[in-house]
Parts: structure tokens; C-alpha cells; sequence
């Protein structure tokens, strides 16, 4: 592609479009994802358009029926799991908070 974005650059009628000057983006002068309404789909219709198909291989894997558009699903009920660590990431959180701590005395005594 970038070998025919520059012998096109080279064409008289393609001046225009210096694609020669963009041959390293392919011919797109940006970043993709900028550019997407103007040369394809958009990056969020893609998404979506793979969200659904997901969903809908994942009903058909598991026996579900087609779901109804409709409505929507309220959910009445919640349950109180607990605040702050748990045992596992309130030891992690105190040995950043300790690492971090030996930094700022290693630095205030003078260190690199």
C-alpha cells in the first residue's frame, strides 16, 4: 500500500492529495481513528455492531431466547458486601504506601 500511495503521489492528476507526503499513514493523513467519519464507519459503530453480535452468539450458546427489546431489566434487590480492602489489597495498599514512604526520606535526606 505505501508503495502505490507514493507511485500515485507521482501522478500528475493525484497531486493533490500528496499522498507521497502520507505515504507512512497509508494514504489516510492522520490518525485513524480521527478520520473514520470521513473514510469508513465509525469506531462506535463498530463497537456496537460487535457488542451485538456477542450478545447474540452468547444467547444462542446458551440455550437463551431472543431478548425482548421492549423492556428492560429492573434489578429490586442489592446486598451490602463490605468497604474498604479486603485482607489481600489492604497488604498490597501498605506496601506501596511503605515504598512510597522510604522514597520521599530517601529523597528528603538527600538521596539521587
Amino acid at each position: 500500500m505505501i508503495r502505490t500511495c507514493r507511485e500515485l503521489g507521482r501522478l500528475p492528476e493525484s497531486a493533490d492529495l500528496k499522498l507521497w507526503k502520507w505515504a507512512h499513514m497509508l494514504g489516510f493523513r492522520g490518525h485513524f481513528s480521527t478520520k473514520s467519519r470521513r473514510y469508513s464507519v465509525t469506531l462506535g459503530a463498530l463497537r456496537d455492531a460487535r457488542r451485538a453480535w456477542r450478545t447474540e452468539q452468547a444467547h444462542a450458546h446458551a440455550g437463551l431466547p431472543e431478548p425482548d427489546t421492549d423492556t428492560a431489566l429492573v434489578v429490586g434487590h442489592w446486598d451490602y458486601l463490605g468497604s474498604g480492602y479486603s485482607p489481600g489489597a489492604s497488604l498490597l495498599a501498605a506496601s506501596v504506601w511503605h515504598r512510597r514512604e522510604l522514597e520521599r526520606q530517601f529523597t528528603a535526606d538527600g538521596g539521587c
